[in-house]
């Protein structure tokens, strides 16, 4: 027994430090009370999601490697961040609320006095591990200390590419608080978060942080960061409500039509930040389409143009066979088809959604070509998304 314990030890010293820890104790307790908990996983609404590729490892390795259509998943040349300074962001937005898109799913919102900051990815690759694993297609726009002072730090879940592992010690140093999805207040916790800088909620429940309120909400997708992936880790949309705006982050999500009930409760919103970007047909479940997201969008928003779509999720890392520039192709398309008001900012670049919005294809000047693989219609209703034979349901 004791050449076990040892043995066990051993592996425990070997595993990496971002792989964080597994929730333990009353917060196992909490997870295992939530009625989104049952048969030992978080489940999703909508009935079960396939969180592995459907279809074949042959397929899917035929498309990844395919030699015509590889090129086209990074820029042909260097993206053009915008050279965010300390003085962009340090007088307070004229309407009440200013949005700076960092890359990838990393916003800063400055909403009524408050600064938020969602999904900080400052890391050069999005993995466990410094020296594999999907590098930065372009650089972030500035240092994060350069941000400034940040009340609170949004975490959407806890893969790679949205729970970052230096962007969080860095941020621990500081006395922003953290709102987190059930069970990742243990990651944050193992690498130096205190527990009373954490906000950790189920769906539909909320917190006050100054004068602001932030609100879990469902999406469609899945957790995991070590060998095993035990589901004990909440995914979630948010919802943050100040005094005078109302704004959404999707996290990652596939379509469900809880957007609508979202919406209800929390919406209208000024702008929503919506996942556009690492869509496949072998993972349709657990990420929307350009179409689907600008759907979403519409949903939270009781079914017609309002506010301001801001695309996220896309241009910072290469996840997904399709080409590098087609989800900002095809988000701008499907917007202005839907007459929907849409910001396309360079990573980096501040907008205020009630004042002029970032237009410019600014993508097209360093992108491969962009075949049309999608259908271009007079509605932006998007049909089901083609799936592959052989699909699995777990």
């Amino acid at each position: 027994m004791t050449g076990l314990r040892s043995s066990s030890s051993g592996l425990r010293a070997l595993r990496p430090e971002a792989f964080g820890a597994d929730p333990g104790g009353e917060r196992l307790a909490r997870i295992r009370r939530s009625p989104h908990f049952r048969n030992g996983v978080f489940q999703n609404p909508g009935g079960p999601a396939r969180t592995r590729p459907s279809g074949s490892p042959v397929d899917l390795a035929k498309v990844f490697l395919d030699k015509d259509t590889r090129p086209l998943r990074a820029p042909k040349g260097t993206v053009p961040v915008y050279p965010t300074t300390f003085a962009d962001l340090a007088g307070p937005p004229t309407t009440g609320l200013r949005l700076t898109w960092m890359g990838h799913s990393s916003v800063l919102a400055e909403i009524d006095g408050h600064r938020v900051l969602f999904d900080p990815v400052w890391g050069e690759r999005c993995s466990p591990f410094p020296f594999a694993g999907p590098k930065r297609l372009h650089p972030v726009p500035l240092p994060l200390a350069a941000l400034g002072p940040v009340d609170v730090v949004v975490i959407s879940h806890d893969h790679y590419d949205h729970l970052d592992l230096p962007s969080i010690k860095a941020l621990a140093g500081t006395d922003t608080l953290f709102a987190v999805p059930l069970g990742v207040g243990a990651h944050l916790e193992h690498w130096g978060v205190p527990a009373d800088r954490l906000r950790e909620l189920d769906w539909h429940e909320s917190t006050e942080i100054g004068g602001l309120t932030l609100t879990a909400t469902p999406a469609r997708h899945f957790c995991g960061r070590g060998l095993r992936n035990t589901q004990h880790t909440l995914w979630a949309s948010w919802t943050v409500a100040g005094a005078e705006h109302r704004i959404y982050h999707s996290g990652d999500t596939g379509y469900f039509d809880g957007f609508q009930e979202i919406g209800a409760a929390h919406g209208p919103f000024d702008a929503t930040m919506i996942q556009i970007g690492a869509y496949s047909e072998f993972w349709p479940d657990i990420h929307m389409t350009p179409e689907e997201g600008l759907r979403a969008h519409l949903d939270l928003q009781g079914g017609a143009p309002h506010g301001v779509l801001l695309p996220i999720h896309w241009g910072t890392f290469n996840l997904a066979p399709h080409p590098w520039a087609e989800p900002g192709e095809w988000t701008k398309e499907a917007a202005e088809e839907a007459g929907q008001a849409v910001a396309l900012p360079r990573p980096g670049e501040p907008f205020e959604p009630a004042g002029k919005l970032p237009a410019e294809a600014w993508w097209r000047d360093v992108a491969g070509e962009v075949r049309r693989t999608w259908r271009s219609v007079g509605a932006f209703v998007a049909e089901p998304p083609a799936r592959p034979t052989g699909d699995r349901t777990d």
